[in-house]
């Protein structure tokens, strides 16, 4: 089973987002290194700890850094944009480095509602729109669904030779439904850690109908985790990343924290004592771990993200994933038995 990697290029305290973007470039240059399959990068919007607000532009710059690991958004939030514009974004990529292009599309708006609505030039949005605008990107790209669309009039690029990946990504059963209606891959975003993981796998799975670009249901399942040679380095390196989560839930949102910071914050134990499913602890744990979930949901792929405060945290955590998880993961024995 397939691994890959998510990244939210997150600022800490004391870093810029030019550092914040160097660090990604560095985790998406090692993940190739080890052989990740994907490398995502998520887009929000008005978020004093995200960087990454334009997949597309990031996305460029970080394939031009790698040499085989498909990079991809994770995802692109459609109902932000003009459905032709973004076929033509990822037409452009996919023609600059081709066969190595995802195009991962949510319907969330990765802000704030007054952010959204900026972004839209529009407060209002029809229930329909996303279903019409998805299937009019795809029909962009070469992958023709309905009678009339878009590319009746437009092309995404004049002289496409290949299509980028179109996968559905969601946290909820609506987006499970669509994408098996579909027949499109569909990234479910355990990480969230709001539940209903595996209804929407369920729905997904039950509504799949075989389509133009996939026979058999492709799942990718995200996971939260944290890695270090032993537990309690890995849970003092995941209290940045609770406290942060805590804050999202409580709307105090703020830079991602040091360690040692998080050890002094007042918060931190109700963060500590908030359910999380995030994966925390030594190489063999973690992948215990990562076993259990790929066994639960049938995924065809786990995609790990990572937001420790050093970047060189997160490449240990891959790095240590990575080599577990290709000699003691069960999942791997049983593939090559």
């Amino acid at each position: 089973m397939p691994l890959s990697v998510l990244d939210l290029a997150i600022v800490t305290a004391a870093a810029t987002s030019s550092e914040a973007l160097a660090d990604t470039t560095t985790l998406a240059k090692r993940a190739d290194e080890l052989g990740y399959r994907r490398f995502w990068v998520a887009e929000h919007h008005n978020m004093n700890a995200v960087a990454s607000t334009s997949p597309a532009v990031l996305m460029a710059h970080l394939a031009a850094n790698t040499e085989k690991i498909s990079v991809g958004s994770g995802g692109v939030m459609l109902p932000n944009h003009a459905p032709l514009v973004i076929a033509e974004q990822f037409a452009l990529l996919e023609a600059l480095h081709p066969r190595r292009v995802d195009l991962g599309i949510g319907r969330a708006p990765g802000s704030d509602p007054q952010t959204a609505a900026a972004l839209r030039r529009t407060a209002n949005l029809e229930v329909d729109d996303f279903p019409r605008d998805l299937l009019d990107v795809m029909g962009l790209l070469g992958d023709v669904r309905t009678e009339h669309g878009l590319w009746e009039r437009f092309a995404a690029t004049p002289k496409a030779s290949s299509s980028p990946n179109v996968i559905l990504l969601g946290s909820s059963n609506y987006s499970a439904q669509l994408a098996g209606m579909l027949g499109l891959p569909f990234a479910f975003a355990h990480h969230f850690d709001m539940g209903g993981t595996m209804t929407a796998v369920d729905v997904y799975r039950s509504e799949f109908r075989p389509s133009p670009i996939l026979d058999e249901p492709l799942l990718i399942v995200t996971a939260s985790v944290v890695a270090a040679d032993n537990a309690a380095r890995a849970d003092y390196l995941a209290n940045p990343s609770r406290l942060r989560k805590y804050g999202m839930r409580t709307g105090q949102r703020g830079p991602l924290v040091s360690p040692a910071a998080a050890l002094d914050d007042p918060n931190l134990a109700a963060a500590r004592a908030m359910p999380s499913n995030s994966i925390i602890g030594t190489p063999a744990e973690v992948v215990a771990g990562l076993d259990h979930l790929a066994a639960a949901t049938g995924a065809n792929e786990l995609m790990l993200y990572t937001s420790c405060y050093d970047v060189s945290d997160r490449i240990t955590t891959l790095e240590l994933v990575s080599q577990h998880w290709l000699t003691t993961s069960p999942t791997m024995e049983s593939q090559h038995s």
